[in-house]
């Protein structure tokens, strides 16, 4: 399975790649700086909730032969990062709301048509 994760670099940077992020529980307990019953109870809270289902927000893989582990999607990092009260969660947080709140201005033109054959154009 190609996958990708989520990481804090030692200077607090938060690293979302653009690949298929999917992470293991261990992976997020370190990412969250929680203990995984911690972690565990938080997933539970979100499925209880309806805000994500597990048939779309995690996967079972091998990881080595004859071990199994779940895998969780970017959805359920980012509900994760919300719902966890730590510092870690706090800077996954951040860079969410920074990536959703960056958007471009769009540069929109229109095209009228005044008095039959005239076009104006407005920017």
């Amino acid at each position: 399975m190609e996958r990708e994760i989520i990481t804090i670099c030692e200077s607090g940077r938060v690293n979302i790649p653009s690949g298929d992020v999917w992470m293991s529980e261990a992976e997020l307990v370190e990412l969250f700086g929680v203990v995984a019953p911690t972690l565990r109870a938080a997933i539970r809270a979100i499925y209880k909730s309806g805000v994500l289902n597990p048939a779309t927000a995690q996967r079972c893989a091998v990881v080595i032969p004859a071990s199994w582990a779940t895998f969780y999607n970017l959805e359920a990092v980012v509900a994760l990062a919300f719902r966890l009260d730590t510092n870690e969660a706090g800077k996954v947080r951040e860079k969410v709301l920074g990536c959703v709140c960056r958007q471009k201005e769009s540069h929109i033109s229109l095209f009228l048509s005044l008095d039959g054959g005239t076009v104006t154009t407005m920017s």
